[in-house]
């Protein structure tokens, strides 16, 4: 009885008991999955390109002052340490509180419906911070900014709800 072995590989052709055979389709299949799991996460370049998210810090503490450069083009950058969001949208700058007006969940950007969505309760909220529907009653919460020389300057002091400050609120973007 003739029996193949991982020593005599020539014999029939091909060498299912392998182990280098085995170890290329783990690495390869291994490979596709990490690749996969990246891709899901927005590890991809061209999927974050595509959400038009960015992950910023401030250039510049200063007390209570934020300082970001100005965004280039429309879209959401988010500095999770200062719990800040940028939006650069129709040549305004706006600066938002990171949570949801409703019961401070961090708010999501929805690039393919171009708005920000709470994910506890689906509040959903146009780029400027404007309510469109959901369990929140209000706006996203504004912060104060000001335009200074290349950059965009947040003021979290200065905390505009949509419901108390209705005209600071409106009042709280600046225009490029």
């Amino acid at each position: 009885m003739s029996r193949h072995t991982p020593s005599d590989p020539a014999a029939s052709g091909t060498c299912h008991d392998c182990p280098l055979i085995q170890r290329r389709s783990f690495l390869r299949d291994g490979t596709l999955i990490l690749a996969g799991i990246l891709a899901a996460l927005g590890a991809s370049p061209a999927l974050a390109e595509n959400r038009r998210i960015t992950l910023v810090r401030a250039l510049a503490r200063t007390g209570e002052e934020h300082t970001y450069p100005v965004p280039a083009a429309d879209g959401v950058s988010i500095d999770h340490d200062a719990q800040i969001i940028l939006v650069r949208f129709q040549q305004r700058v706006y600066a938002f509180n990171l949570s949801c007006p409703h019961q401070n969940t961090a708010l999501k950007w929805q690039p393919e419906d171009t708005q920000f969505q709470c994910p506890k309760h689906h509040s959903r909220y146009r780029p400027d911070g404007t309510f469109i529907s959901g369990r929140a009653t209000r706006g996203m919460d504004r912060l104060g900014l000001r335009h200074e020389g290349g950059n965009i300057v947040v003021d979290v002091a200065k905390f505009y709800r949509q419901d108390q400050n209705l005209a600071e609120w409106n009042a709280a973007f600046v225009t490029l």
